[in-house]
């Protein structure tokens, strides 16, 4: 009996021994491919156009810091920037002319309500790009011209503080600039139209 029980336990060895190893093939996390369009840091830019004079003599400037948040994953410029809000700080604007820069600052956005930003949502729909802008506690929807080549997408679009309620900032800036802001005519003016433009790169 014993030698059938070392037997048994013998031939149980064997066959453990000889039974073919299954193979536990460990599952390969496949890598994830983003795929669609990236905005490049630091790469947003705003620029502005004013005129002064009856000949409309253009006053070019900038802001040189720009907050552009709530962004989107998408594989257009519209899907990624749709409902994306910015906002910008006026103590950055920029125009190569320190008392100029004083000047606006003071005289035109000062004269505001809420002068220390501006800020607005980027909105398109069937094709149509628009700037929900508030500026001097108005909000006003402004349709933009949009093009996107090379990867840089950009906005232009013009707009009439005279909707957002800034007489009162125009006359005070033509005020304080009236001799610099005559034309030949002897007149004074200053627009209250401004052509902006605003672009952002991509990779």
């Amino acid at each position: 009996m014993k030698k059938v029980a070392i037997m048994a336990f013998a031939i149980s060895i064997f066959a453990v021994s000889c039974k073919k190893e299954e193979k536990v093939e460990t599952p390969v996390e496949e890598a994830v491919v983003e795929t669609g369009l990236k905005i490049i840091s630091d790469s947003t830019k705003v620029n502005w156009t004013a005129y002064k004079t009856t000949d409309k003599v253009a006053v070019g400037g900038s802001f040189t810091e720009i907050e552009l948040k709530d962004t989107k994953h998408g594989e257009t410029p519209q899907q990624v920037l749709e409902g994306a809000r910015f906002s910008i700080p006026v103590s950055s604007l920029f125009t190569n002319n320190p008392e100029r820069d004083a000047k606006l600052k003071e005289f035109f956005f000062m004269i505001m309500k809420d002068p220390d930003f501006l800020a607005g949502e980027i909105h398109s729909k069937e094709g149509n790009t628009t700037l929900l802008l508030t500026l001097n506690g108005i909000t006003k929807e402004v349709a933009v011209e949009t093009t996107f080549e090379n990867n840089k997408f950009t906005v232009n679009g013009t707009l009439n503080l005279e909707d957002f309620g800034a007489q009162d900032a125009v006359a005070s800036l033509n005020k304080v600039c009236f001799d610099l802001h005559k034309g030949p005519d002897g007149v004074s003016k200053t627009w209250s139209e401004v052509a902006i433009s605003g672009s952002v790169v991509f990779e």
